[in-house]
């Protein structure tokens, strides 16, 4: 897909599994965003403090430098004179991400967004559903299910911890397939 900035901005949308690659192509995007000489700022949720508090590090450590906020609307105010906006771990913002993503590709912004699409219920997750319907294009990532080898698209809990947001990694969190993920039961 080659996407030039022509006097127009857009909604691009990077969905799936946690360990799909989600973040790593986000990164991708906005480092050639960076070659092509673009104004460029990139954004992570303050509850996001895996990796690192001035970085967007992708799970193999890949990382570019981004900027904390703690609402979307944040987001706006340092997006002055920017040609391309990305925003990591969408999905825990509030619903005025939907709002912020808008505005800014009405402002001739490429707006670049990644996040999962689902919990580890396999429910929908946050905001993510409606911004991949205001999406301009879309992209759902699969990562490898760790049971059996086939795409996966489930981010599998393998704590008994029933909050919805719980930050984690390979220590809590595992890819599995359609056949492989188990559910949780409800408490």
């Amino acid at each position: 897909m080659a996407l030039t900035q022509k006097n127009s901005g857009w909604i691009e949308v990077i969905t799936g599994s946690m360990f799909s690659g989600k973040t790593e192509e986000l990164i991708r995007r906005m480092r050639r965003a960076e070659i092509a000489k673009m104004n460029t700022c990139l954004f992570k949720p303050f509850i996001d403090n895996r990796y690192s508090s001035k970085h967007v590090v992708s799970h193999n450590q890949s990382k570019l430098e981004s900027i904390i906020v703690k609402t979307p609307n944040e987001i706006i105010k340092h997006s002055k004179k920017m040609d391309v906006v990305g925003i990591d771990e969408a999905q825990f913002f509030n619903k005025n991400i939907i709002d912020v993503c808008k505005n800014l590709a009405n402002r001739k912004i490429r707006v670049i967004v990644a996040g999962l699409d689902t919990d580890y219920k396999g429910l929908p997750f946050g905001s993510m559903p409606a911004l991949m319907c205001e999406a301009d294009y879309l992209d759902k990532l699969r990562a490898i299910c760790v049971v059996c080898g086939n795409p996966a698209s489930y981010s599998q809990r393998t704590t008994s911890n029933s909050e919805q947001v719980l930050i984690g990694e390979t220590d809590i969190y595992e890819a599995r397939c359609r056949n492989c993920f188990e559910a949780p039961m409800d408490n």
